[in-house]
């Protein structure tokens, strides 16, 4: 479908592909402009490809631009409203649509994670469930959520205080770093940056999920604990990459959070003796980037999810920073600005369960002179250098040795 100008008001477009491989794939092409507004829906139960070269917006609350899996593309501008939602995939899918499938049990890196094709054209052989490309300017006041997200191409990602890109609780139920689990439903959290934490209960203990993966260069889905054939069950986290190793993103600024955190268990265990699942492990954000800003009260995080009582917390997941073209020398000015939070911790736990290991944060070695992981100046190398020394001496008005 081809137009040159979409506006929708409290309305809906409902795709229906379902298992159909010959209309699983839909393309949506506004060259103008596409608005939704008043709680207007696209949804699409297969694939999804939206291609503009003027403005999206989703105006506010309710609108949605949902699919099983989702890429917005060559716009100049994606505007992202309070109470706005862009997802991929669906969460509440049924049997007939077609599910993206997830890298689980492979510990081996998709190679789209650091060169993701330059095309921007939807393919349902990468492991992507909502991909962002060539979009200029990219304003979340709201929710953009996903299993693996990825803004490729992009200029300027900005993220306002009540905005959240979101993949937590939606990687492996099952996976690399799965808790082990008794019969009784006992289970460890799973693990991934950090290990899972052992499950305990009444003397009977189920070990907590391995750690996996790389801190420097990460790539991984968090892993699960529990039954994953029942309701009874936890998932990890996503995977959140903005930028790749070819194009790094800009700018960051980041008011609200970025999340790809393991899943909790939240409803009650209705035998608590029998314990239930762990708390799945934090996932992994990788952040392919020039300047960042990190705002009062923003978060990034990948923790680790909460277990049921007895059970262990999931392992914390791991954050990199892989920085590009950092100023050095006399043309150094700090490039990321850092008052919000950042954590990879495990996931805490309730009853006589353990929580689950701390994940890791880490960034690209800095240049010489350079040092931590924002690539800071050693203030005590700068004091001393000749210049530093000599200004210091001309303000305190005596000599110089």
């Amino acid at each position: 479908m081809s137009v040159k100008m979409l506006l929708m008001w409290n309305s809906r477009m409902v795709i229906d592909g379902g298992r159909d491989s010959g209309v699983a794939t839909s393309l949506l092409e506004g060259s103008n402009l596409i608005v939704l507004r008043e709680s207007s829906v696209i949804h699409s139960n297969g694939n999804l490809g939206i291609h503009g070269q003027g403005v999206l917006n989703l105006s506010g609350n309710g609108d949605t631009i949902e699919a099983q899996r989702l890429i917005l593309s060559l716009f100049y501008n994606i505007l992202v409203g309070r109470g706005a939602v862009l997802r991929g995939p669906l969460i509440n899918a049924s049997g007939d649509d077609v599910a993206p499938k997830l890298n689980c049990e492979n510990e081996s890196c998709p190679m789209e994670i650091f060169h993701p094709p330059e095309d921007c054209n939807l393919n349902s052989s990468l492991s992507f469930t909502l991909q962002i490309c060539r979009v200029e300017d990219i304003d979340v006041s709201g929710l953009v959520q996903g299993t693996v997200i990825n803004f490729n191409r992009a200029r300027n990602v900005t993220i306002q205080r009540h905005g959240s890109i979101s993949a937590t609780g939606l990687g492996c139920r099952g996976g690399i770093g799965r808790g082990g689990m008794l019969s009784s439903g006992l289970s460890g959290g799973g693990g991934h940056g950090g290990k899972g934490g052992d499950g305990f209960y009444s003397g009977k203990h189920s070990g907590g999920g391995a750690a996996y993966g790389s801190a420097d260069l990460p790539c991984e889905l968090g892993s699960g604990s529990g039954n994953v054939s029942t309701t009874s069950s936890t998932a990890g986290g996503g995977i959140i990459v903005m930028g790749s190793l070819e194009q790094s993103l800009p700018i960051l600024s980041l008011s609200g959070s970025v999340e790809a955190n393991g899943g909790s268990f939240t409803r009650v265990v209705t035998h608590a003796a029998n314990g239930g699942p762990g708390g799945g492990s934090g996932g992994t954000i990788l952040l392919f980037v020039r300047t960042l800003s990190l705002e009062n009260s923003s978060v990034l995080s990948s923790v680790g999810g909460v277990g049921s009582n007895g059970s262990g917390g999931g392992g914390g997941g791991r954050i990199h920073f892989h920085w590009s073209d950092i100023p050095t020398g006399d043309d150094y000015v700090p490039f990321a600005t850092v008052k919000g939070s950042i954590l990879a911790r495990g996931g805490i736990v309730e009853g006589r369960g353990f929580p689950g290991e701390n994940g890791t944060v880490t960034a690209k070695d800095c240049p010489k002179g350079l040092y931590g992981t924002f690539c800071k100046v050693n203030e005590k190398h700068v004091l001393f250098t000749p210049l530093c020394r000599y200004l210091l001496c001309y303000e305190q008005k005596v000599s110089c040795p």
